[in-house]
Parts: C-alpha cells; structure tokens; sequence
C-alpha cells in the first residue's frame, strides 16, 4: 500500500489528465454559450434546452463507458489485455446500436423534443434546426467516448488529453466560421454551431482509429466488434445496465428540472445556462479525482486487494472534499467577472437571476462532488452500480423533482426560491449514500478466469 504523499502523487497522476479533459469539456461547451451570446439570447437558449436531450444520450454513454471502465480496469489489474479487447469491441456494438436510434429520433422529430422544454416558438424553431444537425454527430461521440474510457481505465490518459485538445481548437474555429461567416462562408447561426460540433466528433474518431493501428497496449478489433461475447456480455450488462439507468434516470431529471426552469420563462433559461457553465469549471477537479476513483478501486480489486481499495476510496473521498472546497473559491472568485460579461447580452432579469444562481450552485457542487466520487467512483469501481440507480431513481423523482414542481407550480414560490429547492438534490440523499459507504459491500472482484 502507497503512503499517503506517495498515493496523493498517484492519484494526481491519474487525475490531472482527466482534469484537463473535462475542462476542454467545459471550454467546448463555454464556447458555444459564448459565441451564441453573441448571435442572441434565443439561440443561446435554444442550444441549451436541445443539449437537454443530447444529455440524455451522453449520459446513455457514460453508462457504458462506466461498465467499460471497471470492467477493462479490473481485468487490466489481473493481466488480462485480451479479454480488455474484448469489452472494448462488446462496448462500442452496443454504442452504435443506441447512437442510430438517438439520431432516428433527433432527426425526425425535433420540434416535437424541443417543445418538452419550452413554449417559445422562437426558441423552439431554433433548437430543432441545432438538434437535427448535430444529431449526425452521435456516432462518432459514441465511439470516442467509449474507447477513450477504455485507455482511461489502464491508465493511458494522454492520448484523451490530446483528442480532446484537438477536438476543442476544431471545435472553436469551426464555431466562428459558421457563426459569424468568416472565409466567405454563410452566417448559420445556432446551426454553425452543432456542425461545428459534427466535424469536431469526427476528428476524435479519427485520432482514436490512427492510435489504435499503432498501438502496443489495447487496440479497437474488428474482430471483437462482431464476435459473441457470452458471460462477458452478462458481466458488462451487469454493471453498465444499472448505471445506463443510474445516468439516465439522472439525466431526465436534469431535463424535468430545465423543463419547469423553461416555462417560467426564458430569463431562467438563460441564466441557468450560464450558471451550469461555471459550476462546471468549479467542478472540474472533483470530477477528475472521481474518474481517477474508479480507476485506482477497480485496478487493486482486480488485484484482490480489498483492503488496500477500501483505504484508497477512503483517501480519495478526502481528497475530494478538499478540492469541492477549492472549486466552490472559485466559482465565486469568477462571479463578477461573468456577470460584467454578460450584463449587455442578457437581459437585467436574466442578470439578476445568474448573480443569484451563480452563489447556490457552490452548495450544489459540494453535495454533487461527495455523492459523485462514491457513487460513481467507490462503488462503480466495485462493480456496484445497482445502488446508485435505485437511490437516484427513488431521490430525483419521488423527492428532488416533486418538490420543485410544487415550488413552482403548486406554491407559486418566487423563480429565486425555485432554484433554491432545485440545488437541495444532492443532499436530500446523501445519508443513504453514506450508510452504503460504509457497510462496504461494494468491494468485490467481478473477474473470471477465462483461460
């Protein structure tokens, strides 16, 4: 077992990487929100809400890229590279599958998806153009999500890091061009910027293919794309499943929370918007240090090292509430310099609202960075995701999103006071998550040996 400086070292190792990838994440989404701001509030809210539902496919993935990630970490940790092959090609049949009827849904039908979230017919019309466009880009995302998660989990974080590097400076130059029409090109508007994300997917898909022709640790083959997988696939079904559900159950109550959010009025929206932005920055780190969780747990289970997993959760939990409290500095340090950006895009309601959101979000982050590294990372990395998908299930919908529809609705509670009831979430199940932790019966090797 590392020491304590010796494992804060290794974690960093594994967690600096991941950092940087969620923050070029971050950058991709904050440049939209940006150059769209600069187009007007309609389209930046139309972008928005369609993201409502491309979030319901990135969470589908990160289910996936979950039951990739333990699985390919804990048979890495065993020494099994082949068998690590073989998820990857399992995992990225069953992303295409749910890819093709995400875009079969989005591309036919987005002004019926857009009208869930909103009754503005402006925003409506613009997010159903944005939606149909980018709804080409859902394979490719698929793809690289997939096989970057599986890298991830073997401790290979560079090649991440560089996809997306490339990915966001595509990304942003693309923006402009369709945006603002620069090269002689049309201005498009909310639609420059979903092709400019479809071209930015489908260079990560490309770097993914050329790195795996050449590489010596795990390879995307054909193979394994097309071939049965038997218990494996009841192992992976297993664990990805259940966290399928977990994020998805999650992610309908991110949307059921911009859907009341967006019919009281567009300022919310917009607000919101923005506040979700800065969140993500303070949260950069939490979140890198929960990726790197699942890792450091699945990799020394793998090992069948019980003890030395329940001591290395333990540690990264602490690690993780240090660096809540840092991100929470942050996002407040930062407060004045967004609402002076955005003072004359944004409407003074708007304004009003954002100064406001900006503050609760730092007790939401807090809340969301404990449950976040325990859930996703302690008890993933164990192979447990059945609990959280019961736990979010049961807190998000018979708890979370009630009360804030009867905040809004039902109560008649001033905007202000319905965003307040909305950033309770995360702590109305933290006890429960808690307990669970620590009975530690999510410490187990779901290895085979197949040989």
């Amino acid at each position: 077992m590392l020491n304590k400086k010796e494992f804060l070292k290794y974690a960093s190792r594994l967690a600096f990487p991941i950092m940087i990838q969620n923050l070029i994440g971050t950058l991709v989404n904050m440049a939209d929100t940006v150059m769209l701001g600069y187009v007007s509030q309609t389209a930046m809210s139309a972008s928005s809400l369609a993201n409502q539902f491309t979030f319901i496919l990135f969470c589908l993935y990160y289910g996936m890229a979950a039951g990739t990630s333990v699985l390919c970490a804990q048979y890495w940790g065993k020494g099994d590279k082949k068998t690590v092959e073989k998820i990857l090609g399992l995992a990225e049949r069953i992303s295409l599958i749910v890819s093709a009827v995400f875009f079969a849904v989005s591309f036919a039908m987005p002004t019926t998806i857009m009208k869930i979230f909103t009754n503005s017919p402006e925003t409506i019309a613009s997010g159903g153009e944005y939606l149909r466009v980018i709804s080409f880009s859902f394979v490719f995302m698929g793809f690289s999500q997939v096989f970057m998660s599986a890298l991830r989990s073997i401790g290979k974080i560079m090649l991440p890091s560089v996809t997306y590097v490339v990915s966001l400076c595509v990304n942003v130059i693309c923006n402009a061009t369709f945006i603002f029409g620069l090269f002689g090109l049309p201005k498009l508007g909310v639609t420059g910027v979903a092709l400019g994300t479809v071209i930015a997917r489908i260079v990560e898909v490309v770097i993914c293919l050329v790195y795996s022709l050449h590489s010596s640790d795990v390879r995307f083959r054909i193979k394994y794309f097309f071939a049965k997988a038997g218990v494996l696939f009841q192992d992976f079904m297993k664990i990805a499943t259940p966290a399928v559900i977990n994020d998805v159950v999650w992610s309908l109550a991110t949307s059921a929370f911009a859907a009341i959010l967006g019919h009281i009025g567009d300022d919310m929206v917009a607000a919101n918007a923005v506040a979700v932005m800065v969140v993500n920055i303070g949260a950069i780190a939490c979140r890198g240090f929960s990726n790197a969780t699942t890792i450091i747990v699945s990799q020394e289970l793998g090992k069948n090292g019980v003890d030395t997993a329940r001591e290395y959760g333990k540690r990264m939990l602490r690690i993780t509430i240090v660096v809540s409290l840092i991100g929470c500095g942050v996002i407040l340090a930062i407060r004045p310099v967004i609402l002076n950006f955005y003072r004359d895009k944004l409407t003074e309601t708007a304004i009003y609202y954002l100064g406001v959101f900006i503050i609760m979000t730092t007790w939401r982050l807090m809340g969301e960075s404990i449950n976040t590294c325990l859930i996703c990372g302690c008890f993933r990395g164990g192979g447990d995701t059945r609990f959280g998908m019961i736990t979010d299930t049961i807190f998000m919908w018979l708890v979370a999103v009630p009360l804030t529809y009867l905040a809004a609705y039902v109560f008649k509670l001033p905007p202000i006071w319905v965003y307040f009831v909305m950033t309770l979430d995360e702590f109305e199940k933290m006890p429960v998550v808690f307990v669970h932790y620590i009975r530690g019966k999510w410490l187990t090797n779901i290895t085979r040996d197949f040989e």
